[in-house]
């Protein structure tokens, strides 16, 4: 068994988050694929969370959010609401450090962006997304009020969503005020 690296001398992956609200001021959330070989499942072990990926070499990070949307949900018709004003970080749990995220990283730094959905329900398909030319990351999507995100993600990405629900908690007021 190898010895779990330390975690203070690995760096945070750089990541976009993706906050899509559709016109009753609801964000879209995709349940996770649980893993090969691991088709039973519990809700806790493939829990809901919304888009999110890395960015590329030298890629701005809005481009990088249009980009991860289409390639996991097939949304592009979108409009820009807002950018979170900071980074939000999240760390790996200890179990997972040396694992996940390849294992290079001690967990991620996002850069979160807002944006309404200007398109219907029928361009949403998370199991054939990017026009059909990306692995499926979610089985399953819905609608839901941004403040109940934290309690559908992994618990340790719970703080991040906190943070994510705190810098857009006006957003869904615009759509239910129109």
């Amino acid at each position: 068994m190898s010895a779990r690296p330390d975690r203070e001398s690995l760096p945070y992956r750089d990541c976009v988050g993706v906050a899509v609200f559709n016109q009753e001021g609801n964000v879209f959330i995709g349940r996770r694929k649980p893993d090969e070989g691991t088709e039973d499942r519990t809700e806790v072990e493939a829990p809901w969370q919304m888009p999110q990926g890395g960015i590329d070499k030298g890629e701005d990070p809005l481009r990088a959010a249009l980009r991860e949307l289409y390639e996991e949900t097939n949304i592009s018709a979108v409009s820009l609401l807002a950018e979170a004003p900071e980074w939000i970080y999240y760390d790996l749990p200890d179990e997972a450090l040396g694992i996940a995220l390849k294992g290079k990283y001690r967990g991620q730094r996002q850069r979160w962006f807002a944006f309404a959905f200007t398109g219907g329900d029928s361009e949403i398909d998370v199991l054939s997304p990017g026009g059909g030319k990306h692995p499926p990351e979610f089985d399953a999507w819905r609608w839901e009020r941004l403040t109940r995100t934290p309690g559908l993600i992994v618990p340790f990405k719970k703080q991040a969503y906190e943070k994510v629900v705190e810098a857009f908690a006006d957003i869904p007021q615009r759509f239910t005020h129109v």
